[in-house]
């Protein structure tokens, strides 16, 4: 058996229709998964799910909109990828939000419950309607995309940051639940990486050097590079592995 094959098993990856959420459905799909493609606008799903069925055939993905914030969407997203597959091996909750830069006391009650909401308790609604079945079967796989930022203080991201710390919790205690029945559920910590979503943290010159001052590769990450530790983490070579963060930042916080 090759350790990173992932055919005949399904996945769904929140957020897959850019950066580090397509990244990781693709590489998913190159090792024999079939995918969901899920992110609120229907457009971006479709061309993504499209460009890998054109790839490895029909059928290999399936575009399923949904809003992270709303129950309803998580659940849609949850039985249209049965319907379509039969089954769900593998949870990515990879969609995050992040709607406020600055110090945590400049921040609303409305954004600080949105990052927390979307960002913590949107992951637990997921994992909890795919669990079941995979506990049933004894086997499966839960990733969070968390971040390094749950790791050290911030000026500008706190509120983030403090979503990022309670998933690796998160996945401490489901791993404690779930282990039993040989579902495994860990977080991948990426530093830096080029997405729209970190933009705000890489674009201005200024940022970017501040940054990658303290990290040992001195260069930000690729989308791509995560998705090789989601892999791992979903096939048989991450089989013992569960509670765990696994950090991927370049040596960012080794120094």
């Amino acid at each position: 058996m090759r350790l990173f094959d992932l055919t005949g098993k399904s996945a769904i990856i929140t957020g897959s229709s850019r950066g580090i959420g397509k990244a990781i459905a693709e590489a998913m799909a190159d090792q024999g998964a079939q995918v969901t493609i899920s992110s609120r606008k229907p457009g971006p799903c479709q061309e993504v799910a499209a460009a890998i069925n054109e790839k490895h055939g029909e059928g290999t993905a399936i575009a399923v909109p949904a809003n992270i914030s709303s129950k309803e969407d998580l659940q849609r997203l949850v039985d249209t990828t049965n319907e379509a597959f039969g089954k769900v091996d593998i949870c990515v909750c990879n969609a995050a939000s992040n709607p406020y830069y600055g110090p945590m006391g400049g921040i609303s009650d409305e954004q600080f419950e949105k990052v927390l909401s979307n960002n913590i308790i949107s992951n637990h609604w997921l994992i909890q309607m795919c669990a079941p079945q995979m506990r049933e079967r004894k086997d499966g796989s839960i990733v969070i995309v968390s971040s390094i930022g749950g790791l050290r203080g911030t000026p500008i991201i706190g509120a983030y940051n403090i979503s990022k710390a309670a998933d690796f919790q998160l996945a401490r205690n489901l791993a404690t639940e779930f282990g039993q029945d040989n579902v495994r559920v860990n977080c991948i910590a990426p530093g830096l990486i080029r997405t729209d979503f970190a933009r705000a943290l890489w674009e201005n010159p200024d940022n970017l050097k501040r940054a990658l001052s303290g990290t040992p590769m001195a260069r930000i990450g690729e989308p791509d590079e995560l998705a090789g530790a989601a892999v791992y983490l979903a096939s048989k070579a991450g089989s013992y592995m569960t509670g765990q963060m696994m950090v991927v930042d370049g040596g960012a916080t080794v120094t």
